[in-house]
């Protein structure tokens, strides 16, 4: 790539990624079921500890599962806002004006959950060790979040916790780990957002 182009395409993904704004009011308007499904390939790009690809993306389509998943995350929420987070944690969240409602999960018209898978499970019962299981799925994730955004969706990083039930609901295999519930879809029309100001750069890098 020449280098005036190099400059132009990384100026632009800059401005496109400081638009970035996650949502937690979404419309229930359909969004291309096939930006999604290309957002996740995306996300399966990533680099992961030797190779391994540790992670599942369940694409959550049934909405009396979605109903079960809303069910099960607002009681932990509710237990975890009555004091099971801490006093420091929810002043944290404070500004963010959350609480353990969360009407995304069932509102939002597309839903992923990704898990981490901590080790390989062979048909035969068989494990591998998986190495770098967070940092791999943590890439991922965050690639999929820049391919949402860029492809014109909205999206939010939603963590129960604990978040055990994920994999009950959803049927997974015991190697598999929740790490991430992330409802997509495009922002309801009365949505808000906190008026929060990114570090700048020069906050953030050092260099030696």
């Amino acid at each position: 790539m020449p280098v005036d182009e190099s400059l132009r395409t990384a100026a632009d993904l800059r401005a496109r990624m400081d638009e970035r704004r996650t949502v937690r009011m979404f419309s229930a308007d359909p969004v291309p079921e096939q930006v999604v499904l290309d957002a996740i390939a995306v996300a399966a790009t990533a680099p992961s500890g030797a190779h391994q690809q540790p992670w599942t993306f369940v694409l959550v389509k049934d909405p009396e599962v979605r109903r079960r998943v809303r069910e099960a995350a607002e009681e932990e929420e509710r237990v975890s806002y009555a004091g099971r987070l801490g006093d420091e944690w929810l002043d944290a969240l404070r500004p963010l004006g959350t609480d353990d409602v969360k009407p995304h999960l069932t509102d939002a018209p597309e839903l992923i959950v990704v898990f981490q898978q901590r080790y390989y499970l062979a048909p035969d019962g068989s494990r591998r060790k998986h190495y770098y299981v967070d940092e791999s799925v943590g890439i991922a994730v965050g690639m999929l979040l820049t391919a949402l955004h860029l492809s014109g969706l909205a999206a939010l990083t939603h963590t129960p916790s604990p978040m055990k039930f994920l994999g009950e609901v959803l049927g997974r295999p015991r190697n598999e780990k929740a790490f991430a519930v992330i409802p997509v879809g495009y922002p309801a029309d009365d949505c808000v957002v906190p008026d929060l100001v990114r570090k700048s750069l020069d906050q953030v890098l050092v260099t030696v």
